[in-house]
């Protein structure tokens, strides 16, 4: 048999009804032969409604009553889901996340998992029951007993630390949808169903918007190897798998706070190109990146900043082999790219830098933890290393230095984030051959892995995992919108080393985390001290208290005005199919550029490309860039109430 654990949300079990249906479905897997840990959610909207009581006795309610308070939820059907199951025949026990032995950090309402203690529940399992677990919630001290919350998500973060822990041969997660469908199916019904994604993309896709699955879910399956499907409740159709690469060896100590970096990457083989003062309308980068497609350039980083005026500065990162070819395709452009509506508009120019190299850090526990990003600027800037360009994605952020300081870099951020040498140490070569992780195949692997626990393998109960996810990858996966973004601009900050550390450090230590960064490619001389722009993008709820605390030491730390723009959306493609594919930026600008969609920034990583857009224009824009990739399927899925 299998040891299987199945996640159930609030939808799921919104009603007596659908426990009771969810309680047959458990039923009949028990019944092929699987030992089952279930874990649920609480009803439909009862967390709501407890957040909502509690606003009405406090306007800020203390953090530790409310981890009290919202536990609940999930012990109501923890014990109704129990009880279904006993009415069917199946002995059945429910546990909450202190009897399970869930043990975190003492910190209310977003507490991250430590370790869990499996032995009460695997006794339970070894006597043929069914164990159903409260998600969402764990206990910070076994002496004190004090219970706590994991926060957004906790439930599916429960089910799959559960899965890590037990060794499971695998998790399923079900909820309202068939899987993980190419894009938000209320926004586009035509969305399609995914057979299959890396985890990897998935942590993109999710952290962007993709609400199906939590990224610190992903993140632990990434981790811990955790084979991961996510089905529909309501139907038996197959799901979509999400595929991790070979267990790491990892320690399920610590589960979720272990180190936060895997790899310290380096390319000493990069060349940049910029454009500056290109004109601020749509087209312009459809314009440039369609002409380098069609030249079969193929380009790394790709980031477009803002500027003030009505012109911005786009540039690209390439191998140093083709510098000479993308210097030819930018310069043959550039007049084109000329304001015909102004003949006093400066002229698009163009400027090369050779002897350049990338450094990143890569790891998906970077992801909500704001001082990643933050210690590493700090590391460089110790290290006396300037920063040339940023670019950032959830799983790596990556930045240009000059070539000549790549190895006092790269020392540097290892013995910061504790990488050793020889062992996670990594060159890259641009996009040519990353995102290319080799997923597991096979789920019996991880059979009898568990010793205490008495299963064994059986083909007729349990499913396989489909071939690799990037074995056949298209060049797009999926498109994210997000919606809940503000955008801050920093005028004039000195180009000197440390000072990206000191600005992104503050935001750290006030627990904001930042997304897209970019830094302007055009330099002023003021004062003697040469400057650039620096803008970002946070939470929209993080907006106002980010510009407050920038402003408040923009004298002391030499920079000028801050701006902050909460009427932004960020559209994102992401896939490991466009790794070595030119063409596929120049597709998304067209798409948007077809729309008349202005693109006020622009990201990239090696799989995921991220353009800024007026928020008013970002559905049209999610909706005609899945049109031109092509990922609508045949079927409207409608997403229950």
């Amino acid at each position: 048999m299998a040891l299987i654990v199945q996640k159930y949300g609030g939808t799921s079990v919104g009603s007596v009804e659908r426990i009771q249906a969810v309680a047959q479905r458990v039923y009949k897997t028990v019944k092929t032969g699987n030992s089952l840990v279930v874990v649920v959610s609480a009803m439909g909207k009862t967390t709501d409604g407890l957040v909502k009581l509690a606003n009405e006795i406090s306007p800020s309610p203390n953090r530790r009553e409310m981890d009290m308070l919202l536990s609940t939820g999930e012990q109501v059907t923890i014990a109704l889901l129990s009880m279904a199951l006993q009415e069917l025949g199946q002995p059945a026990i429910s546990m909450t996340g202190a009897q399970v032995g869930i043990v975190t950090e003492a910190e209310h309402t977003r507490a991250r998992i430590l370790h869990i203690k499996t032995d009460r529940l695997i006794r339970h399992l070894n006597l043929g029951k069914v164990v159903v677990v409260a998600g969402f919630q764990g206990i910070a001290s076994t002496e004190e007993l004090e219970i706590t919350t994991l926060g957004r998500g906790g439930s599916d973060t429960s089910a799959v630390a559960l899965a890590a822990a037990l060794k499971a041969n695998f998790c399923e997660i079900y909820t309202d949808v068939p899987g993980i469908l190419t894009t938000d199916p209320r926004l586009v019904p035509e969305a399609q169903l995914m057979d299959a994604i890396t985890c990897n993309e998935m942590l993109e896709l999710a952290s962007l918007g993709a609400k199906v699955l939590h990224p610190r879910a992903v993140e632990i399956a990434r981790n811990y190897s955790v084979p991961l499907v996510v089905k529909s409740s309501w139907t038996d159709d197959p799901g979509t798998w999400v595929t991790s690469a070979k267990p790491q060896g990892r320690s399920l100590i610590n589960l979720e706070i272990a180190r936060p970096v895997d790899h310290v990457e380096f390319d000493t083989d990069q060349a940049k190109v910029a454009l500056l003062r290109v004109p601020d309308k749509p087209g312009v980068a459809a314009k440039l990146f369609g002409e380098i497609a069609r030249q079969n350039v193929d380009v790394d980083l790709i980031i477009q900043s803002i500027h003030e005026g009505n012109s911005n500065d786009i540039a690209f990162t390439v191998t140093t082999p083709i510098l000479k070819r993308a210097e030819a395709v930018a310069a043959a452009i550039a007049p084109a790219l000329r304001s015909k509506s102004n003949p006093n508009f400066d002229e698009a120019e163009v400027m090369l830098e050779q002897n350049i190299a990338k450094v990143s850090i890569a790891g998906a526990g970077m992801i909500g933890r704001p001082g990643v990003a933050a210690k590493m600027f700090a590391t460089l800037a110790e290290a006396g290393v300037n920063i040339q360009m940023i670019s950032t994605s959830e799983v790596k952020v990556s930045c240009v230095v000059d070539a000549a300081e790549c190895d006092r870099a790269v020392t540097a951020l290892r013995n910061a984030f504790e990488v050793e040498a020889g062992e996670q140490d990594t060159r890259t070569k641009g996009r040519s051959d990353a995102g290319n992780e080799k997923d597991t195949g096979n789920i019996f692997e991880r059979f009898s892995a568990s010793p205490s626990l008495r299963v064994t393998a059986s083909s007729e109960t349990s499913p396989r995992l489909p071939l690799s996810a990037s074995s056949s990858s298209p060049l797009v996966r999926g498109v994210a919108l997000d919606m809940n973004q503000a955008r801050l601009a920093i005028r004039q900050v000195p180009d000197r080393p440390g000072m990206s550390a000191q600005l992104f450090g503050l935001l750290a230590q006030h627990n904001i985390s930042v997304d897209m960064i970019i830094q302007s490619q055009r330099c002023r001389i003021i004062d003697g001290v040469p400057r650039r722009d620096i803008a970002f993008t946070v939470s929209r709820m993080d907006g106002e208290n980010a510009k407050e605390l920038l402003t408040q030491v923009a004298a002391k730390l030499g920079w000028g005005e801050v701006v902050l723009d909460g009427a932004i959306a960020k559209v994102s493609i992401v896939g490991a199919g466009m790794v070595g594919q030119p063409g596929v930026a120049a597709k998304m600008f067209e798409a948007l550029a077809q729309h008349q969609i202005n693109i006020q920034m622009i990201a990239t990583s090696e799989i995921k490309i991220s353009c800024v857009v007026a928020q008013e224009q970002g559905v049209k824009a999610l909706q005609g860039i899945h049109a031109a990739f092509g990922l609508a399927g045949s079927e409207k899925f409608v997403v229950p109430a």
